[in-house]
């Protein structure tokens, strides 16, 4: 009896190749940067035969290794760093600080060039899927540096949340650490993903943001990790994080 091929979705296919998360690769196929035996695909659903189908992304064929080594980074990022796999004004790359890897570790989720901090780095589209994804709500902390004096009266206004163009955005958690007249110090806790948001709530309530860094995800901190260094996440932190993903 003949078997049937393994059909698998084309996004899931070119997570599990390590490119990026199936989010993304979503987007990526929405915008004509995918192509299976010559043919842009523009729509989302086709399922391909990681044997037999010659898939292209972004001008790159994918190979798939099923047996590959699964690699997730716990990086700290300095200021100057773009959390992009390229960048036409050719500006650092965080990828840069992890070379040394022959495996393509692209980053899970974004922190702007001037926003410092834990990202975290893989080739597994599965992992990278269930940390981005709005459903899980996995909590990331920020440290704040503003200027001014930010008041009790302004964390006040702060933790019942801010009118944004997007919609209404609450912190799960703000906490004063330090206000001065110059500059004022805060830290808040927040479980979605929206561009800017740790930013933009700031600038709802007038305040400018000098400085800002992610130094939380979940469970996971910076302690013993250096800017610009890594290190590689534990067998039983990946399981704790997949524990968390199913609740």
């Amino acid at each position: 009896m003949e078997q049937k091929p393994k059909l698998i979705r084309l996004q899931k296919y070119i997570a599990d190749c390590g490119i990026t998360s199936r989010r993304r690769a979503e987007v990526m196929i929405s915008q004509g940067l995918v192509s299976v035996n010559g043919k842009i695909v523009a729509e989302q659903g086709v399922k391909v035969d990681p044997v037999v189908d010659r898939v292209v992304v972004d001008g790159k064929p994918l190979k798939f290794n099923p047996a590959a080594d699964k690699i997730t980074l716990l990086l700290h990022k300095p200021i100057g760093y773009v959390s992009t796999m390229s960048d036409p004004q050719n500006r650092p790359l965080v990828k840069d600080l992890y070379c040394s890897f022959k495996e393509r570790l692209f980053p899970v989720g974004r922190l702007d060039i001037n926003t410092s901090g834990l990202l975290l780095c893989t080739n597994d589209g599965a992992l990278a899927n269930q940390l981005m994804h709005p459903r899980y709500k996995f909590e990331k902390e920020y440290r704040i540096t503003v200027a001014g004096n930010f008041s009790k009266n302004d964390l006040a206004l702060l933790r019942k949340g801010v009118k944004l163009e997007d919609g209404f955005a609450q912190p799960l958690q703000a906490d004063l650490l330090r206000s001065e007249n110059r500059h004022s110090i805060l830290t808040m806790v927040i479980a979605e993903g929206r561009n800017r948001q740790v930013r933009r709530m700031l600038q709802a309530l007038d305040f400018q943001v000098v400085a800002l860094a992610r130094i939380r995800l979940a469970f996971l901190n910076l302690d013993g990790v250096k800017k610009g260094n890594w290190r590689r996440l534990q067998t039983s932190e990946l399981t704790r994080l997949q524990k968390l993903a199913k609740g």
